[in-house]
């Protein structure tokens, strides 16, 4: 009884030696991978974000320089939905977000609508304007 057992134990003595080094090998090598490349867990990797609108914001008109014509566009105010940090947006005054419409190089065209873009601080993203476009009355138009 005991010889059997023996030659189960001793019989190819370096072969499983081998083996079981190789699977240490493999295990720390695998362990060590893993843990390097470890994603953090969500709520770590997930930043605070806050939404704030401001309402009744005034649209504002570039145009060159040269263009001295006075226009007018319809709605003249709308609603800013921006998104951010909640220390950013705590102090964040509507005076810092601007919404603008680009008339540069626009002669005058019936019925032209033009989309609005805007102008926010660093750290702060423009979720939606309300309404995104307006409609841009020429000083000729009725």
């Amino acid at each position: 009884m005991i010889a059997p057992l023996r030659d189960l134990l001793l019989k190819d003595l370096g072969l499983k030696l081998f083996s079981l080094a190789m699977a240490l090998l493999m295990y720390w090598t695998i362990s060590f991978v893993a843990n390097k490349n470890e994603v953090p867990s969500l709520p770590s990797l997930a930043m605070a974000i806050d939404v704030h609108t401001f309402y009744s914001l005034p649209v504002l008109i570039v145009s060159s320089a040269a263009d001295a014509r006075h226009f007018k566009v319809v709605p003249e105010r709308v609603a800013v939905t921006v998104q951010g940090d909640p220390k950013i947006l705590a102090g964040l005054e509507s005076n810092e977000i601007r919404a603008l419409v680009d008339l540069t190089g626009i002669e005058s065209v019936t019925g032209l609508r033009k989309r609005i873009e805007v102008s926010t601080p660093a750290g702060v993203t423009r979720v939606h304007v309300v309404p995104s476009e307006v409609r841009v009355i020429f000083p000729n138009d009725h």
